[in-house]
């Protein structure tokens, strides 16, 4: 079997990082931007609050002071911005910030310009996103959540999504964009058919996998460092209705893994289109809002007699006139796996409403004031040969037995292949 990587998140985020940065060429100095072009300046904010919102992110770690948000009205305006910094004697620090969704100041630019992308949308006219039969062209600052309602309006789908939809497309491929399907299709970088891209030169360069591909595989996962995206080709397929969304809990991580590594390995109509892993750790309040009210009980007596109980997450999309092949299908995935025995839960939802599902755990966190917190994050991609080592000497040896806090703790299995 191929090999497989791991990904592990920590903390009340969501997975991908939705913020680019972009250097501009030549010495950088903190000095601010002066003598701009009239039609550059009138679109630059230096208000307190404007720039008190640049001053942050979603990790609310590292606050950077910037000097100016630029507001650009056509991507024209940010190629202008950079050639500009560029012909002067010390260029300034250009940062692109769409959601904002990093956790380490990457939107941020120390006394430099902050680009709204966000901005730029509402001067689309429309044409921030446009959906053909087998491909969705998306501006650089439209954000997912949009993305999949003007594609399923057409019956079309993204195929690779990340857990969490309110983050911009520039941002999450400026990064990788992976959640539970990146071990059949791969990260969202990996379905980008074509892009446009500013550089750190100001040119404006179209690239794909056959044309300036240097550019494109430089700027697809390259955390902004090569230039701003500001529009995105992207791969559909057709879109299902509904999804059996299921959860088993293991207390042996073993056999979780071996089940992970499992199921990733099949191919065909019997294949899951999702699979992700969640750990319980027996420290209160558990997060038992998935499960059925009667059944909360004997799993929270689980987790506490084990101190840790690992889930799969696992789901098969479907139709409503092809439910009785999805049970089948259902029942064929999950017949050997080495759960807990009865210790199986399902759900059935429909196919937005399961992509959607973090946007909930978004607005309650929002309304407790704990979207304003530090977020600290990290992933990390650990090899098959190492994970039973990192389950016994972080999840319990650290973890588990120093009794710290883990909101939010997932284990992606994916093929290298992938």
């Amino acid at each position: 079997m191929t090999e497989n990587n791991i990904i592990l998140s920590k903390a009340l985020a969501m997975l991908c990082l939705a913020s680019i940065v972009v250097l501009t060429q030549g010495q950088i100095t903190p000095s601010p931007p002066s003598n701009l072009p009239k039609n550059l300046a009138t679109k630059l904010r230096t208000d307190p609050e404007t720039l008190s919102q640049a001053s942050t992110d979603y990790g609310h770690i590292v606050h950077v002071n910037a000097s100016a948000v630029f507001e650009p009205t056509s991507v024209n305006d940010i190629i202008e911005l950079i050639k500009y910094s560029n012909s002067i004697e010390k260029p300034f620090t250009i940062a692109a910030r769409g959601q904002a969704h990093s956790v380490n100041g990457q939107a941020m630019a120390q006394n430099g310009v902050v680009v709204n992308m966000t901005h730029l949308g509402d001067f689309r006219n429309g044409s921030g996103i446009i959906v053909s039969d087998k491909y969705v062209d998306v501006g650089g600052e439209q954000i997912w959540i949009d993305v999949l309602h003007a594609t399923l309006k057409r019956g079309l789908t993204p195929l690779s999504w990340t857990d969490y939809l309110y983050l911009s497309v520039g941002g999450t491929l400026s990064n990788a964009g992976i959640g539970g399907q990146t071990f059949r299709f791969g990260p969202q970088i990996s379905n980008v058919l074509e892009l446009d891209v500013v550089t750190g030169k100001g040119d404006l360069i179209t690239c794909s996998s056959g044309k300036n591909s240097e550019t494109f595989y430089a700027v697809l996962g390259g955390l902004g460092q090569y230039g701003i995206i500001t529009r995105a080709r992207i791969a559909l397929g057709p879109a299902p209705s509904r999804v059996k969304w299921l959860r088993l809990l293991y207390t042996d991580f073993s056999a979780f893994s071996r089940d992970q590594e499992h199921l990733i390995s099949l191919n065909g109509t019997n294949a899951a289109d999702y699979v992700e892993g969640l750990i319980l750790i027996n420290k209160p309040p558990l997060d038992l809002t998935f499960f059925p009210e009667s059944d909360q009980q004997r799993i929270t007596s689980l987790v506490t007699e084990y101190g840790v109980v690992y889930t799969i997450e696992l789901v098969k999309y479907y139709n409503p006139n092809s439910q009785e092949q999805v049970k089948k299908e259902v029942a064929n995935l999950v017949k050997d796996l080495k759960f807990v025995p009865t210790f199986l839960f399902e759900k059935d939802v429909s196919y937005e409403e399961f992509l959607d599902r973090v946007h909930a755990d978004e607005l309650f966190l929002r309304s407790k004031g704990l979207w304003e917190v530090p977020h600290p994050w990290v992933n990390l991609f650990i090899p098959k040969s190492g994970i039973l080592d990192f389950n016994e000497g972080v999840i319990k040896g650290i973890i588990l037995k120093q009794n710290i806090t883990v909101e939010v703790f997932l284990l992606y299995p994916m093929n290298r292949n992938k």
